[in-house]
């Protein structure tokens, strides 16, 4: 899966082909609930995937990105698994490291939606395999071989060998590709550490930084609008600002640009976040405006917000660039639901809207 040439200044072995974005992250297998209600009262569960940084990898891949995933993950059955499925969307999981002594870690979750009270999830991760990540334990020339290097804050917060990975591939040196960071802000993992100082330490350092209002507001206690966070973040060249249900700003060196979001009928939130950062990285990646970037990333939650899971397939790029070159009023029309990324390239834009 090879993308374009060597990035510039840097020597990439031969047995490495440069690829579109690599995501470093730690992935695990999920358990999906067969019907609502609290954990203690579901009787089964089927098995899925779910890691934030291979969830973007994926959504790259089902769209026509040469993307990698770097990671650690058991010497186990659900290693295999979680191997085996990122690779079906056309990942390159060669890179990934099996680890003897340490499992794969896994969860369970109700099917409850996560922004509601009643939602559970119970974490199965302390001691994996992806929390031993460190410096010196992972393919380094795999870790440099994209022309974007995804990384988010749950990483960091998962040991403090994973804290030490992280700090290091954000540190400024010659030939480092674009560094997208994705704020990801998780306080249960954080437990007693640091983790807003962390984040925000991390985050100075990126590229490119994804941040949700509710996070910034949580996590650094900035409210007052993507401006606000940008005077606490002001080092990325581009800062893209989630904002809900209302839409996203990205401000970045010739100024600032907001795309509300399509309305879509809503099945579960799970994964949104993930595929709008991916939307925006593939629109990035081909060199498209601001405001096609943010459309695409809108474009690519949308097919996640639609589908149960945490991973959706994409819309085709053909009618994904073909909405995003709506005009405002139309995009302002533009209604979503499921299955509307089924439709094809040459559908009219108009077969995609739900009454």
């Amino acid at each position: 899966m090879t993308a374009g040439g060597p990035r510039n200044g840097t020597d990439v072995m031969d047995a490495v082909d440069v690829v579109d974005v690599v995501a470093l992250g730690e992935s695990m297998v999920t358990f999906l609930p067969s019907r609502p209600g609290r954990l203690a009262d579901v009787p089964s569960f089927e098995r899925s995937i779910g890691g934030a940084e291979s969830n973007v990898a994926c959504t790259l891949a089902a769209a026509g990105h040469a993307a990698r995933w770097v990671s650690r993950v058991g010497a186990d059955g659900f290693g295999d698994h979680l191997v085996e499925a990122i690779g079906s969307y056309g990942v390159d999981v060669t890179s990934v490291r099996r680890d003897p002594d340490r499992p794969t870690g896994v969860y369970f979750r109700t099917a409850d939606d996560r922004a509601g009270d009643a939602h559970e999830v119970a974490y199965y991760r302390a001691g994996s395999a992806a929390s031993a990540m460190a410096v010196g334990n992972l393919d380094e020339t795999a870790l440099h071989s994209g022309r974007i290097l995804h990384l988010t804050g749950i990483t960091a917060a998962l040991s403090p060998a994973c804290l030490d990975l992280v700090r290091q591939l954000l540190a400024p040196r010659p030939g480092r590709p674009l560094v997208s960071f994705d704020i990801n802000h998780r306080p249960r993992l954080w437990r007693d550490k640091d983790g807003a100082r962390v984040l925000l330490e991390l985050a100075r350092g990126a590229d490119l930084v994804f941040a949700g209002e509710d996070e910034a507001e949580q996590a650094w206690g900035v409210r007052g609008g993507p401006e606000v966070i940008r005077d606490v973040l002001p080092e990325p060249a581009v800062l893209v600002v989630k904002q809900g249900a209302g839409g996203a700003t990205a401000l970045h060196p010739d100024g600032a640009a907001f795309v509300p979001s399509p309305r879509v009928a809503v099945v579960a939130t799970v994964g949104a976040g993930d595929a709008f950062a991916a939307g925006f990285l593939s629109a990035t990646l081909r060199g498209l405006p601001v405001r096609d970037r943010l459309r695409h990333g809108h474009l690519m939650a949308a097919a996640a917000l639609t589908v149960p899971g945490d991973l959706a397939a994409p819309p085709a790029r053909g009618l994904a660039d073909r909405l995003a070159a709506l005009d405002e009023e139309e995009w302002g029309r533009l209604r979503l639901g499921p299955g509307w990324t089924a439709r094809t390239a040459d559908g009219d834009a108009e077969e995609v809207r739900t009454p």
